[in-house]
């Protein structure tokens, strides 16, 4: 979420910290949000179609070598088998002609996937260039479509494993870090609030966007067991919230953002154990996601949580473990955790009722921190996503281990 600084992180002395000063606290930022945004931010919320709108479209009405295209909602062991069923000059045909679709279709191979979206990036990329130099735009959207161009062409370079993109709107992708083709354990970081494709990576404060973010997971993970086939994914493929206002305080983007999330966790490889590494409003969208998610998902850690649509870690409806971290100086602790209507995502994660495994963010910063170089929060992140269970650190101060009742052995 957005933060709130005009409420500051102390409360008045004659009300301390009792449910009455939390309450007129919640009522508060229910003003100010309605005063700033108001409701048609829930009501009339039209998305704009696009060009991957487009393509699906010319998909539907396409064919290949004789055959009729797979509905691209059909799931991806469906969509598996007829990409198996395809020659590979067939394969490379489809992604030509729809890289848009391909990029993102669970179940399309995932070598594929990565050649059509570097396809579908060149070609946002030449028409973001084409934008900027276009003199009939403002200045401003001259600017943007320059920052556009230069993160299209960064994308773009050797090596990169995007697995999803999308230009429409503020746009949506995804990368690989490793091996996902052959991971037995894949780990998939999950951001918040002001995720879009001009913040999908940063030269500056580059480990609180969720391209540094995934890559600091996974050389942490490298480090931990370098022999381990490991891979960690970047995941800004939902429509996140946009700075401060009603959607980053309700559960219509996560709702729509957990049904995304489900369709990627079960396109991922069926040997592999997969772990969610959930910050901010994104562990909203990993709540909401919870209850659906399959076996093999075995944990879920969140950071820097305003909650998770839930009271407790057992309404989360899962059986994966559920982790909780939050830094001291973490601005997210001043938000209320309550729920009024439509607004607010509930208890908690880190407090004593909620019932997740409490873990150590010593050295973190703030609440883009967590996955810095050298913070428990990373190596904790890091040993979760190995399996490395007991090398935890909980935080400290908490009559419950964190550690307690672990099943399983470790990764290998």
């Amino acid at each position: 979420m957005s933060s709130f600084p005009e409420l500051g992180s102390s409360t008045p002395s004659w009300l301390g910290d009792s449910p009455a000063w939390r309450t007129v606290l919640a009522l508060a930022v229910v003003f100010v949000l309605l005063a700033t945004t108001g409701w048609t931010a829930i009501r009339n919320h039209q998305p704009d179609p696009g060009p991957r709108q487009a393509a699906l479209t010319a998909w539907l009405h396409g064919s290949v070598d004789g055959r009729e295209l797979p509905d691209p909602e059909s799931g991806s062991a469906k969509l598996a088998r007829f990409f198996h069923s395809l020659a590979p000059a067939d394969q490379d045909r489809l992604a030509q002609r729809y890289p848009l679709v391909v990029g993102n279709l669970g179940g399309a191979p995932v070598e594929l996937r990565y050649r059509a979206n570097r396809i579908a990036i060149g070609e946002a990329r030449r028409t973001a260039e084409e934008r900027m130099n276009d003199h009939r735009l403002t200045p401003e959207g001259r600017q943007q479509a320059g920052r556009l161009m230069h993160r299209f062409a960064s994308m773009q370079a050797k090596g990169r494993q995007i697995l999803a993109f999308d230009p429409t709107g503020a746009g949506r992708a995804a990368e690989v870090f490793g091996d996902l083709a052959r991971a037995r354990q894949v780990s998939v970081v999950v951001p918040g609030v002001d995720t879009n494709l001009a913040n999908f990576e940063r030269t500056d404060r580059k480990n609180s966007a969720p391209v540094g973010m995934a890559r600091s997971l996974y050389n942490a993970e490298r480090a931990e067991q370098p022999m381990a086939r490991t891979a960690v994914i970047a995941w800004a493929d939902y429509t996140a919230p946009a700075g401060l206002g009603v959607d980053a305080a309700i559960g219509r983007l996560a709702e729509d953002g957990a049904v995304r999330l489900q369709r990627l966790v079960g396109s991922l490889p069926a040997a592999s154990r997969v772990s969610l590494f959930c910050h901010s409003y994104g562990s909203v969208v990993c709540g909401v996601a919870a209850r659906t998610l399959p076996a093999k998902v075995t944990d879920i850690a969140v950071s820097g949580s305003p909650g998770m649509r839930a009271e407790n870690a057992a309404g989360l409806g899962t059986k994966a473990r559920v982790w909780a971290t939050r830094d001291a100086d973490d601005w997210i602790q001043d938000v209320p955790n309550l729920e009024f209507g439509e607004l607010g995502h509930g208890a908690d994660p880190v407090s004593r009722g909620f019932g997740a495994r409490v873990l150590s963010a010593d050295r973190a910063i703030g609440h883009t921190g967590y996955y810095e170089p050298g913070t428990d929060s990373l190596e904790n992140f890091a040993e979760i996503g190995v399996g490395a269970l007991h090398s935890v650190t909980c935080a400290p101060g908490l009559a419950t281990d964190c550690k307690a009742d672990i099943r399983g052995p470790e990764a290998v």
